[in-house]
């Protein structure tokens, strides 16, 4: 066959390709079977595979890339990615309609609500139709190129369909990329199967995905995506959003069926609400509505804050509430001897997972509820996140509902149960307890503590079993051979979990001092501590006298550090670490004196894009400043990231500043 006859045939069968992955994965139309798609996608790639010189970007071949990538470059957004501002009541919602109202004087307007993804923002460029990089949204001015990690997903199209009209120069889309719930569940009953911790939610699951370096793994994920609004665009100017809408759609992209135009926010409110009950029968999280000034116009003269549009709000969804059966309660130990009963639930859907257990806190909680195995009981998540019980339904009780005994023994090694004169809860004071073992090691790795990635319940569980470790000082005793032993551990993941551990050697002394696990010291203090002694043996040495005279350290925790080191198995496992070389004095940040925070108390809420939580608060205490987990009147200021919660009503109501990560950037100029 002659090259110009290749060329036109390998061109068709790109068509073809193209054709129906938009009728397969953007219209959920599929026209032909599997098989036919694959016998398609194979004679294109032996086509290419023989003639490499006609292989072009936009090819379907190139969708997976063939090997891991390095890392992300770091790329600027032509149009900063704005964030959007909050509400979470209709009230709220007639507020910004009065502000609207108010900005644009006499002029007639309408809103376009549309359902808010639960999923990860990016950014998706084109230059004359043609796909050129894909990122996340980042600090909202830069994001991370996860172009192959994004190509990977078919309904993002590589170039814009032929028979549109008129193709813009260059464009800068935004979209969502979500997982659905099916893919969910299946993602996480393999990664349970595994030995691997789940994920918590799909918004994660999808987060997560985009952040792997192996595009072949993403591509496994079956990740999706809904376009949903501009960025930049040349060379097409659009009038309103729902002309853009109907432009993307014809253009190839996936755009969601399910918004509405409203004159009043009346209609607005409505809608809203009708959406609080229907979203559970979507195959996708969402966690509230987006209402947009329609007008494109209209949006340039409201303008925007310096971190959110004036023409555009969130409406966010109260946390959903669920009824479903405690088919038993059980307690956990945890790592300091703390006895916590659990609900185990007849597993029901809420907010985005399956919730099987919830936490009942206490036994004078189970006591004030009153709940018993067999009730019926109203759960929720707080903070769309930790599964709690709310009430019983005492009117569906049958009568056959059990009360759950106060226990005397502990569940992990039968020692008795003691409680302190001033103590609700109850605990197990057997050091040896193989129960406090395993979740002493947990905190020891955790993020906050040691940070020693792989190093989670299915591993520890293993380890503390087979008699591998006893304490966190074993951790830095394995060698190859141990892990390698473990059930779905090979040389690779035994390497990577070495590896990990190895790193964590050189983690600053305040978490050292915060993953050692003493009773009441926690983030702040460990840090406090860690700035006053400068080391471990420092610290091993002072008295209750001493520990008292600082500050932030009352009699209690001053007891609780005194007795840890007058510990001798204590003493003799800090002993072992040190022969490990792990960093048992202060290296890294420290707290400037005459910092421009010093002696400013700040609140840390929601999620960060560039910073751990944690990390923020080092940041700050860097500069002298104090972080709080509460917002008072003599708050300096609180950096919120997204879904910051009420702590901002509050700073709000006080009139305390808030600041976003931009600002705080300037602030710790970094």
């Amino acid at each position: 066959m002659q090259k110009e006859n290749i060329e036109k045939e390998i061109e068709a069968l790109r068509q073809k390709i193209r054709e129906n992955d938009d009728l397969y994965y953007v219209l959920n139309k599929p026209a032909i079977s599997d098989q036919e798609y694959d016998r398609l996608y194979r004679k294109l790639k032996e086509f290419e595979d023989a003639h490499p010189e006609l292989i072009t970007p936009d090819s379907p071949t190139q969708r997976v890339g063939e090997s891991p990538a390095e890392g992300f470059a770091v790329v600027k957004h032509i149009v900063p990615m704005m964030s959007m501002e909050n509400t979470y009541s209709a009230e709220e919602l007639k507020e910004f309609d009065e502000r609207v109202r108010k900005n644009l004087k006499k002029e007639e307007y309408e809103y376009v609500v549309e359902l808010k993804f639960d999923g990860v923002s990016i950014s998706l460029l084109y230059e004359k139709g043609r796909w050129v990089r894909g990122a996340t949204r980042g600090d909202g001015a830069e994001g991370d190129d996860v172009s192959n990690n994004l190509k990977t997903i078919r309904s993002i199209p590589l170039k814009f369909n032929e028979n549109v009209k008129k193709v813009p120069s260059r464009v800068e889309l935004r979209g969502e990329v979500y997982m659905t719930k099916d893919v969910f569940e299946s993602i996480n009953c393999e990664k349970e199967k595994a030995g691997e911790e789940p994920f918590a939610n799909p918004r994660n699951a999808a987060a997560g995905s985009l952040k792997l370096l192996d595009p072949r793994i993403v591509a496994k994920r079956r990740l999706n995506i809904f376009i949903w609004g501009l960025g930049y665009c040349e060379g097409i100017d659009f009038g309103r959003h729902t002309d853009l809408l109907e432009y993307l759609k014809e253009a190839g992209f996936r755009v969601n069926p399910h918004f509405k135009l409203c004159k009043e926010i009346k209609d607005v409110i409505d809608f809203c609400n009708s959406w609080k009950t229907k979203r559970e029968k979507l195959d996708f999280e969402i966690d509230g509505m987006v209402v947009k000034v329609n007008d494109l116009g209209q949006r340039e003269r409201l303008g925007s804050t310096s971190k959110s549009p004036r023409w555009a709000i969130a409406y966010k969804f109260p946390a959903q509430k669920a009824l479903t059966e405690v088919k038993d309660i059980i307690v956990q130990v945890g790592r300091t001897g703390t006895i916590t009963p659990v609900a185990i639930l007849k597993p029901v859907h809420l907010s985005g997972s399956t919730v099987s257990r919830a936490t009942l806190h206490n036994f004078d909680e189970i006591e004030r509820l009153d709940v018993r195995i067999g009730d019926k009981v109203y759960v929720e998540k707080s903070g769309e996140i930790i599964p709690k019980v709310l009430s019983v339904a005492k009117d569906k009780r049958t009568g056959k509902e059990k009360s759950f005994p106060l226990p005397k023994v502990c569940p992990a090694c039968a020692s008795r149960l003691h409680s302190a004169p001033d103590e609700v809860a109850l605990r197990c004071e057997n050091a040896g307890c193989p129960a406090q073992i395993k979740e002493k090691i947990l905190h020891f790795a955790s993020r906050d503590a040691m940070d020693i990635e792989g190093m989670g319940i299915a591993i520890t569980d293993q380890l503390v079993d087979r008699g591998l470790i006893k304490d966190y000082a074993d951790i830095y005793y394995l060698k190859m051979g141990d892990i390698e032993r473990l059930d779905r551990y090979a040389e690779k993941s035994a390497a990577n979990l070495l590896n990990a551990i190895e790193k964590s050697k050189s983690s600053d002394l305040n978490r050292l001092i915060y993953a050692l696990g003493i009773r009441h010291v926690g983030e702040h203090s460990a840090w406090v501590i860690a700035e006053h002694f400068g080391s471990i043996s420092k610290l091993s040495g002072a008295g209750i006298d001493e520990l008292t005279r600082i500050r932030e350290i009352g009699p209690v925790m001053a007891e609780s550090i005194n007795n840890f080191f007058s510990n001798k198995e204590n003493l003799n496992i800090l002993r072992r670490l040190s022969e490990t070389n792990i960093k048992m004095s202060r290296s890294g940040i420290g707290a400037k004196k005459g910092g421009v925070l010093e002696g400013k108390t700040v609140v840390v809420t929601g999620t960060l894009k560039n910073y751990s939580r944690s990390r923020a608060e080092e940041l700050v205490r860097s500069l002298g400043g104090n972080p709080s987990s509460s917002v008072s009147k003599n708050t300096y200021f609180v950096l919120a990231g997204e879904e910051p919660g009420s702590k901002i009503d509050k700073a709000k109501a006080l009139g305390v500043k808030i600041i976003d990560e931009e600002e705080f950037k300037k602030i710790i100029k970094l």
